[in-house]
């Protein structure tokens, strides 16, 4: 069962970078929980939820794509550590467009429940892709 769910981890990732957000009702369970702390529409559960934190993430990056960099498998879990890249070129949450663009790495776990994604959870480069982005000013050195 652990390559059948690495392999529908994956697929929402494909999903994502092919823009074909349908896929998400084959693999995200009706009861879906998302509990990134990241996600502005986390009390959005199931397929819909994902499609609308895809597509907010799509109209701010246009060119955004993902590369599912490792995967690794145990019992109904799959962790997929990621990177994704992308240029801002639509407002997001509020913010305007910056026409820089960002490279983040993250990890996502995924807990499986009769060949479904039924809980997922994130920890990614927020902070990383906000200084990127020019939105919030990178750390300096102490030595400056």
């Amino acid at each position: 069962m652990s390559e059948e769910n690495k392999a529908a981890s994956k697929r929402v990732f494909d999903a994502w970078n092919k823009r074909d957000l349908g896929v998400f009702d084959e693999v995200i369970a009706a009861d879906f929980i998302d509990h990134d702390p990241q996600n502005p529409f986390a009390d959005v559960h199931g397929p819909d939820g994902l499609k609308r934190l895809a597509q907010m993430y799509l109209a701010a990056f246009s060119d955004q794509r993902f590369l599912v960099n490792e995967q690794i498998a145990e019992g109904d879990f799959v962790t997929t550590r990621w990177t994704a890249t992308g240029t801002n070129d639509g407002e997001m949450m509020g913010m305007s467009a910056t026409g820089k663009s960002a490279v983040i790495q993250g990890i996502t776990i995924n807990r499986f429940q009769d060949g479904k994604i039924v809980e997922s959870w994130a920890c990614w480069d927020t902070l990383g892709m906000m200084q990127q982005l020019g939105v919030v000013p990178s750390a300096h050195s102490a030595t400056t």
